[in-house]
């Protein structure tokens, strides 16, 4: 079996927040696209245009309506890869030590060419984070993009996933570092990890969705509270004539925005904002 390293100089991650997250599935694709041609290529598919198509994919996204009682209900889009657990069951239970923890920077990888495709590794991860490639009967897993983030001749050295994301829900960083920018957005905003009750210590963090407020009451029309809250999504028929479908998108982000803390103007650079920088 697999030995974990005792500690690592980094622990580079993701934090990715529920709160902005519109579950376009860019971060999938661009996911898809670049490792295809990348470190763990190649991405197979199978029957891709037919009536089964199956294939291997390094990210993918959940999606779930939620109802809380008495508040609004709204849909959270749950990205979900590998999260370079601290203590990966996955690396330790690999019989040829295809499966391994890197000691400068915690990302969890797969050497494909010890790899026997037993399949142990999937079995060991609560979080399905691994993926068997049929086509070559070996696993694969997100790598954190080491072949970009190490690239200086790139101008975004960022993990595929997080330089595509449109809403800027995706960040990365040395979570290691309290004052890195993904440590403070952790602290900030109460990120959490997932499922700490599997005692695997996941590296990556999720900041979870911001309350959107009471349930409306009195009719599709009626708002009320401050910042926003308890108001619906207005009408199409509201929207400016000459901004048409992208108006009503406009005018409906608008009305769920909170108010900005102290009743000043919004600060686009405070990462506890609506649209955080990556």
């Amino acid at each position: 079996m697999t030995a974990l390293p005792d500690s690592t100089r980094r622990r580079l991650g993701l934090v990715i927040d529920l709160d902005t997250c519109v579950g376009c599935h860019a971060c999938v694709v661009h996911c898809k696209e670049w490792n295809t041609g990348g470190y763990p290529a190649p991405l197979s598919d199978t029957d891709p245009y037919g009536a089964d198509p199956t294939g291997t994919w390094l990210n993918r996204v959940h999606s779930y309506e939620v109802e809380a009682p008495g508040r609004t209900p709204r849909v959270v889009h749950f990205p979900k890869s590998c999260l370079h657990c601290e203590d990966a069951p996955c690396v330790t239970v690999c019989p040829t030590g295809a499966s391994y923890k890197r000691t400068e920077d915690g990302i969890v990888l797969v050497d494909e060419d010890l790899c026997i495709g037993c399949k142990l590794c999937a079995w060991a991860c609560p979080y399905g984070a691994r993926e068997f490639d049929g086509a070559i009967g070996v696993m694969k897993k997100c790598t954190l993009c080491i072949d970009r983030i190490y690239n200086d001749h790139l101008a975004d050295p960022t993990p595929a996933c997080v330089s595509t994301c449109p809403a800027r829900a995706r960040h990365f960083g040395d979570l290691a570092d309290p004052e890195s920018k993904v440590s403070r957005l952790v602290a900030e905003r109460g990120g959490y990890e997932l499922m700490p009750e599997t005692g695997c210590r996941p590296t990556n963090r999720y900041l979870p969705p911001r309350s959107r407020g009471p349930a409306p009451v009195g009719g599709a029309g009626a708002e009320g509270g401050e910042g926003g809250e308890g108001r619906s999504a207005p009408a199409l028929a509201d929207a400016p004539p000459e901004g048409g479908f992208l108006g009503w998108i406009d005018r409906l982000l608008s009305s769920q925005a909170p108010a900005p803390r102290g009743g000043g103007p919004s600060d686009p650079s405070d990462p506890s904002g609506p649209m955080e920088s990556r």
